[in-house]
C-alpha cells in the first residue's frame, strides 16, 4: 500500500511539474514551443477554449482511437495523465505572469524546458502508464517495427506542421525542444529513478517506546 502511494505521488507530482514546464515554454512562446503544444495553441487560437482543454480533448481522441484499434481499455494512468496534464497546464498558465521582456521570455523558456524534462522523468519513473501521445507512438513502433526515434520525429513533425497551419508559434525554440529535451530526460530519468528507489526502500525509524512494547 505504501509503495503504491509513493508511486502515485511521483506520478501526480511529475504531471504537475510537466504542466509547469509546458506553461513556462508557452510563456516564452516568442522562441516557439514544442510540437504538440504548437498544435494545442493553434486549436486555441482558431476555436477558443483553453490550451489545456485542447490537450485533454486531443489526448481523449487518441485514447479512443488506440482502444478501438487494440480492443483494450487503456490503463487508469493514461486517463489520469490525459486529464491532469491539461488541468495543470491551464492552472500554471493562469498563475504565472507574462515575462516583461524578450530576455526574460528567453530565460523562462530555457528553464521551462529543464522543468519539463524533470516532469517527464518523475511521471515515467512511477511506471503507472504512459500518456496518450506516448502510447500511440509505442503502438506504431510495435505494429510496424520502425525505430522509435523515426516514429516520434515523424509524429511530431506532422503535429508541428498542423499546429503551424493553425497559427501556433513555431520558432527556433521548437527545434531546441525537439533536440534538447531528450538530453535532459537522459539526465532526469536516472535521478528520478534513484529518488523513487530511495523513497520505496526508506523505513521509518522505530522509536524507543515502540521497541519497548
Amino acid at each position: 500500500m505504501r509503495n503504491k502511494m509513493i508511486r502515485w505521488s511521483f506520478f501526480f507530482i511529475g504531471l504537475a511539474v510537466l504542466g509547469l514546464g509546458i506553461a513556462m515554454t508557452i510563456k516564452g512562446k516568442a522562441f516557439g514551443i514544442g510540437p504538440w503544444d504548437v498544435f494545442h495553441y493553434g486549436l486555441f487560437k482558431q476555436f477558443g477554449l483553453t490550451i489545456g482543454t485542447w490537450s485533454i480533448i486531443t489526448g481523449f481522441i487518441i485514447l479512443v482511437l488506440t482502444s478501438i484499434y487494440t480492443k483494450k481499455l487503456p490503463p487508469l494512468g493514461a486517463f489520469l495523465n490525459m486529464l491532469c496534464l491539461g488541468l495543470f497546464i491551464d492552472f500554471f498558465l493562469y498563475l504565472l505572469p507574462d515575462p516583461a521582456s524578450f530576455i526574460s521570455q528567453g530565460i523562462v523558456f530555457v528553464v521551462g524546458i529543464i522543468v519539463l524534462g524533470y516532469g517527464i522523468g518523475l511521471y515515467v519513473t512511477s511506471g503507472l502508464g504512459a500518456g496518450p501521445r506516448d502510447g500511440i507512438m509505442l503502438l506504431i513502433v510495435e505494429k510496424t517495427g520502425w525505430r522509435i526515434d523515426w516514429v516520434r520525429n515523424g509524429i511530431e513533425m506532422a503535429v508541428l506542421l498542423l499546429g503551424w497551419l493553425l497559427g501556433g508559434p513555431v520558432g527556433v525554440g521548437s527545434i531546441v525542444i525537439a533536440f534538447m529535451l531528450g538530453k535532459i530526460i537522459q539526465f532526469s530519468m536516472p535521478q528520478c529513478k534513484a529518488l523513487l528507489e530511495t523513497s520505496l526502500s526508506y523505513q521509518k525509524p522505530i522509536s524507543s517506546n515502540e521497541s519497548a512494547s
